[in-house]
């Protein structure tokens, strides 16, 4: 029989042909493995009088030297990662090796409309010498670990991450709950000293620009960069989901960083073609900013991430995680964690706010 639908009409029934799911479980996602990670220890620095910051896979913990097998430690978080229980027949991956449909078509139109407001954005220049600074408001889990989630409240947080393009050792530095932490990565006293370089764990503003635009070939780059972090021995590849990488691996480069305007757009364009990304129409982000979501679920776990957009100017707003069932954690709709993010800005120097002008003297 003749098709007599064409154009548009057949184009979208084809898409939709492809939106059928199919389930899979895997590990846990990268940043809600180390937010259980920090929150135990979380418990252990209660003991030792210390605070940790809000569990990002880059940014270590402050104040850590850790060995050299701990240089990879947020790429190793990175690839413990979870599947979405999205209904799609079998097509090929844009995140390179599963076989699963792309995004829903409301949520790829929505976050293309992101791209383009996002490459309009101004291009920075930044130097090897400076910082970039970003504020922002973090609320974690701060329950027992494996217990019920206590979320607490949204608490500011400051960044400077050095912008030097190779290995460093003295990424950066944290203001939070009134302390300065610096954001250390190398080897034990004693044995030489071991940088950690620009990359997806530190993403630069020279890095970032470096990477590729097209969509397709980005998600490769950033399957390559995961790849080259894991460890391979605790995470095989037949246990990982390479689309859960992608989604986790773009939300943890949208939040600290200053974004060059065509790698942002770039990112959200390939967010687009991740199988299993929805649209959250009403999220609220750590500061109360009600906006728009573009949402992946862990349906193993049992909680969405969603990263949070204005709904009129489509600017990146922050992140949050709730429940989407009961679980262990709590009853379905229970909040995980939020964030705000409240200032980005390029600074000369540790401790320099973009208000002030200046590095603090405290």
């Amino acid at each position: 029989m003749n098709d007599r639908t064409s154009g548009p009409e057949r184009a979208e029934r084809e898409e939709l042909a492809r939106l059928l799911p199919v389930p899979a479980e895997r590990d846990l996602p990268p940043g809600r493995h180390l937010h259980h990670k920090d929150n135990l220890m979380r418990l252990i620095d209660q003991d030792g009088d210390r605070t940790t910051s809000r569990p990002r896979s880059r940014l270590l913990r402050p104040a850590v030297l850790l060995p050299a097998a701990g240089l990879a430690l947020g790429g190793v978080l990175l690839t413990t990662l979870a599947v979405t229980g999205q209904d799609s027949a079998p097509t090929p991956s844009a995140a390179g090796t599963g076989f699963q449909a792309a995004a829903p078509r409301g949520a790829a139109v929505l976050l293309d409309r992101i791209a383009s407001v996002a490459e309009k954005s101004d291009e920075q220049t930044v130097t090897g010498d400076q910082f970039v600074y970003v504020r922002t408001l973090q609320s974690g889990n701060e329950g027992e670990y494996g217990g019920p989630v206590k979320l607490s409240e949204p608490g500011e947080r400051e960044v400077w991450m050095t912008q030097k393009p190779g290995p460093v050792i003295d990424e950066g530095l944290i203001h939070e709950d009134g302390r300065y932490y610096p954001i250390t990565v190398g080897v034990p006293d004693g044995e030489t000293p071991v940088g950690y370089p620009a990359g997806l764990n530190r993403p630069t503003y020279a890095w970032l620009a470096s990477l590729p635009t097209d969509p397709e070939t980005l998600l490769r780059r950033l399957a390559t960069e995961i790849t080259r972090d894991q460890d391979t021995r605790d995470t095989p590849a037949e246990d990982r989901d390479p689309d859960q990488d992608a989604f986790e691996a773009i939300g943890e480069l949208l939040q600290e960083t200053v974004m060059p305007p065509k790698t942002a757009a770039a990112l959200y364009k390939a967010a687009a073609k991740i199988p299993g990304v929805s649209e959250d129409p009403d999220a609220v982000d750590a500061a109360g900013r009600h906006g728009i979501g573009v949402a992946r679920d862990d349906t193993r776990a049992g909680w969405r991430t969603a990263w949070i957009f204005d709904s009129t100017t489509l600017e990146y707003l922050g992140e949050r995680s709730y429940l989407i069932r009961d679980t262990e954690m709590g009853k379905k709709g229970t909040p995980i964690s939020k964030s705000a993010v409240l200032e980005r800005a390029v600074v000369d120097a540790l401790r320099e706010r973009p208000s002030a002008g200046k590095p603090s003297a405290t």
